[in-house]
């Protein structure tokens, strides 16, 4: 056990208060169990000591330990003569034994206790019958137990047990799915806590309040909540796997599987380790199911959930069992199982959770009517849609979605187009709603996952129908929307600053470590910890609600066209359509497939990055062919009807890190990319302030120039705000860049994927992450990042994308010039200051780097960095 050395009490009085110890300070409680039975302890107290001793075993250590010294109470309970201390530890053995996965010997305890006790004592042992039945998923029985035991417990005024038992209570009115009743009950439990000394208790009742706010969709408050039990069952030094299963199915309602599995299975091993219960043990197999399909894993989720179920029905759970059984349809068939049984399967589990009135019932409905859809069977499949569709009228926005995902294939498949469309705009609305909540940008992107499907039947229903226009307005309702409005800023937190403070100086002794050859494994520990804290901080964040506001008006878009075209790429079922808007129209061409695309932009990508980095010129005609190959699969015959004029590419996002001015008709235009055509125009519509005069210039460490094109750029502006050689720290040039006209920073970036919020540019003091970026109150109005990867984007969720440049866009930057792969640093400085000539003629960013780009020297060197850039936004 973690958490120091125990305060061993010199003495203990009546060992019947070491009970309620154990849920206040179970450290002190295990001690004082030993001092008893270290004397000479009577019958009864000895009875007391075994019990204490078996409780914090079966909660906090092993179980068959627990259940070794329950026994051993109970026997000694006998031979004191008290049939309430025989009746006490009886049902207090019982719940250890269903714990332990022996629900016949465990129930048949508790019955026999429940029947022998009367008064308190029998008070208590319905409240430990009533935990067992939810713990079974008997919740009926559960809160018929618990409408006998409270008024008793009231009765006797043991604000403990009472508490305790409104807290039971509340968690089992949130498993039915009465999140009302369930706040009256914690409310009510939290002012008796506040009245004791019970510190286990009162972090049980703050986690307790954490599943609440998340059955409620308030997935920021939930977050909060759990951090906060978690630290003080941290330092009560117990476990807390109960708290692990109900944080993991918060971070799959925000989009986070691979952290929800990571955490299940850190969880489940501990867990084993230990030889806890193995009720919960079956529970983390199952959310691990969960998070496993949701991050594409499904034969992984088929093992973990087939486990679940067999644990369950040994453990004779049914309602985890129904649960379980669920998950594993749902692994079967995002494993490309499907079959007629696969239907029946489905079909069973949704008629069970609905005899169990469980909400859950509404995705097994869901589930069986898309596999009824995908054997072609649409009647079967219309009797299950219209189960599911019924779940868009209740519970939390999240999960109210697959009812209206229900409704929207009805429709579908009775060629109801709009119906189709009426429903995925309720869906998505909802959506839109639930995701203002969410303060943290990396929580808004990812949960346009949810959504996804939605779009996507808007879009087939769209284009079936013909009209290139209402196929652009649906393609853009769900692309790029985190980017729509800026992230809540992150709180002036002294413990968050505190520690991305420490971050940095750990990333800066880390890198100093490495460049000496010196692997720093401790100090790499103590850096993921600190990512985790900051993340997780940031995740808590509220939003301010409501939605944007702002809805695609085509009509507007090829007004401020002009002259220009617009070509929006969209992907549907792999299939790429070419979107070209201008001269006042959308027309809609055909192209390739995206999987054949996004092999051909890798490809370019490390063409790119291998002339960089010293490669042949004989790569040359490779990679130009590389860039015809890419625009025959990515614009198709959209190309020919190009006409004069300045593009902007939209993409999806999957395909943000094309190199575009390789492509031959792209390669001498002025050409700009965005992630979203409503990007662009909200980007159009900034204006540069007269007050943002600044210019600001920015020299990192450590590049391989020394930043070269720096002092020939402070020159050519006068009065430009200079950091470098030790002043380039990162509070500095946060300061600076806030409200700045024009920003241009030469630094080392690093991108990371795994995690895209923590992709960096090298400053003197360490890395200037995408979290300090959301700290700016209005970001540079133009901004040039010359260095390798500063313009890389990690797409996540529908069609959303997260990375530096991306972080810069919602704050106020209406244009960015950055690199998505690795260039040469010597090469860019001619490349930089050809586009600072053109910035200060008053050039656009796109027209300035279309002439910088055709100035250099025709080498594959010089060609291969102008292609590496691109301009981003509209400024």
């Amino acid at each position: 056990m973690t958490g120091g050395s125990p305060r061993v009490p010199p003495s203990v009085g009546d060992a019947l208060d070491l009970l309620p110890l154990v849920f206040a300070r179970p450290a002190d409680a295990l001690a004082g169990a030993r001092v008893v039975l270290a004397g000479a302890p009577s019958f009864h107290d000895a009875s007391v000591a075994h019990q204490v001793i078996g409780i914090w075993q079966r909660d906090f250590g092993d179980l068959t330990t627990a259940i070794g010294h329950l026994r051993q109470a109970r026997a000694l309970a006998a031979r004191s003569g008290s049939a309430d201390r025989e009746t006490d530890v009886l049902s207090t053995l019982g719940a250890a034994l269903v714990h332990a996965g022996r629900t016949r010997q465990g129930m048949t305890a508790l019955e026999a206790a429940v029947e022998r006790g009367g008064g308190l004592t029998g008070a208590r042992a319905l409240f430990r019958r009533g935990y067992t039945w939810w713990v079974l998923g008997g919740h009926r029985e559960a809160l018929d137990d618990l409408r006998r035991a409270i008024p008793a417990l009231r009765r006797a005024q043991d604000t403990i047990w009472t508490a305790r038992a409104l807290t039971l209570r509340a968690t089992v009115h949130l498993a039915m799915g009465s999140v009302e009743r369930a706040e009256a009950d914690f409310v009510a439990a939290e002012r008796l806590w506040d009245t004791t000394d019970q510190e286990h208790d009162k972090a049980d009742a703050v986690e307790s309040r954490g599943l609440a706010a998340f059955r409620s969709g308030d997935l920021p408050a939930a977050l909060h909540h759990f951090d906060e039990a978690a630290s003080r069952y941290k330092a009560l030094g117990t476990p807390m796997f109960v708290l692990h299963i109900r944080r993991c199915g918060v971070l799959l309602a925000a989009g986070l599987a691979r952290e929800a599995l990571e955490e299940a299975d850190a969880a489940t091993e501990l867990l084993n380790r230990t030889g806890g219960q193995t009720t919960r043990g079956a529970e983390l197999l199952l959310i691990a199911a969960r998070a496993a399909i949701a991050a594409g894993e499904p034969h992984a989720a088929i093992a973990r959930a087939g486990t679940a179920v067999r644990l369950f029905s040994s453990q004779r759970r049914d309602w985890w069992q129904a649960h379980a059984r669920l998950v594993l349809v749902q692994a079967r068939f995002a494993a490309g199982e499907i079959s007629g049984r696969s239907v029946r399967d489905a079909a069973a589990v949704a008629l069970r959770l609905a005899e169990l009135r469980a909400p859950e019932a509404v995705q097994a409905s869901l589930l069986a009517g898309r596999t009824a859809l995908a054997l072609g069977a649409d009647a079967e499949a219309e009797r299950h849609l219209a189960a599911a569709a019924r779940g868009r009228s209740r519970g939390p926005a999240f999960a109210r979605v697959d009812g209206w995902v229900a409704q929207a294939l009805r429709a579908a498949v009775a060629g109801r187009t709009r119906g189709v469309l009426d429903a995925c705009r309720r869906g998505l609305d909802l959506l839109d709603e639930y995701r203002m909540t969410l303060g943290a940008s990396e929580l808004r992107a990812r949960a346009t996952a949810q959504g996804a499907e939605l779009a996507l039947l808007a879009q087939r229903a769209t284009l079936a129908g013909g009209s290139p226009r209402r196929f652009l307005g649906w393609s853009e309702r769900w692309r790029a929307t985190a980017l729509a409005v800026p992230p809540t800023r992150p709180p002036d937190d002294p413990e968050l600053l505190r520690d991305v403070t420490a971050f940095r100086e750990i990333s800066s002794r880390i890198e100093a470590a490495r460049q000496k050859g010196s692997p720093a494994p401790a100090l790499e520990r103590e850096q993921r910890r600190l990512e985790k804290g900051i993340r997780d901080r940031t995740l808590r964040m509220r939003g301010e609600g409501g939605t944007d506001g702002h809805r695609f008006d085509v009509d507007l878009l090829l007004d401020e066209l002009g002259d220009g075209w617009l070509i929006e790429i969209v992907a549907v079922d792999g299939d790429l359509h070419v979107l070209l808007c201008g001269r006042g129209r959308v027309r809609r061409f055909a192209a390739g497939r995206l999987a054949d695309a996004a092999i051909d932009a890798d490809h370019a990508r490390a063409g790119l990055s291998r002339i960089a980095y010293g490669g042949s010129a004989a790569r040359l005609p490779v990679l130009e062919a590389g860039g015809r190959r890419l625009q025959e699969s990515l614009l198709g015959p959209a190309v020919r009807h190009l006409g004069e004029g300045p593009v902007v590419v939209v993409p999806p996002g999957r395909l943000h890190g094309v190199p575009w001015a390789l492509l031959p008709a792209l390669g001498t235009r002025v050409l700009s990319v965005s992630p979203s055509a409503s990007a662009w125009l909200r980007a159009r519509r900034i204006e540069p302030s007269p007050s943002r005069e600044r210019v600001v210039l920015v020299r990192g460490p450590g590049l391989a120039t020394g930043g070269a094109e720096i002092p020939p750029l402070a020159a050519g502006y006068g009065e430009a705000t200079v950091l470098e050689n030790g002043t380039a720290v990162t509070s500095a040039v946060l300061a600076a860049l806030d409200g700045s006209r024009l920003a241009h920073i030469a630094a080392h970036g690093t991108f990371r994927s795994d995690s895209p919020m923590f992709s960096s540019l090298g400053m003197d003091d360490g890395p200037l992450t995408v979290h300090d970026l959301e700290r700016l109150r209005s970001a540079p109005y133009r901004i040039v990042l010359s260095s390798c990867d500063s313009g890389r984007l990690q797409p996540v969720g529908a069609n959303e994308l997260l990375g530096l440049a991306t972080a810069l866009l919602p704050l106020g930057t209406a244009g960015i010039v950055a690199s998505s792969v690795p260039v040469d640093d010597e090469t860019v400085v001619p490349l930089m200051l050809a586009l600072h000539e053109g910035l200060r003629r008053g050039l656009s960013m796109a027209e300035a780097l279309r002439d910088a780009r055709l100035s250099m020297p025709g080498d594959a060197l010089h060609r291969a960095t102008g292609w590496s850039f691109s301009a981003i936004g509209a400024a």
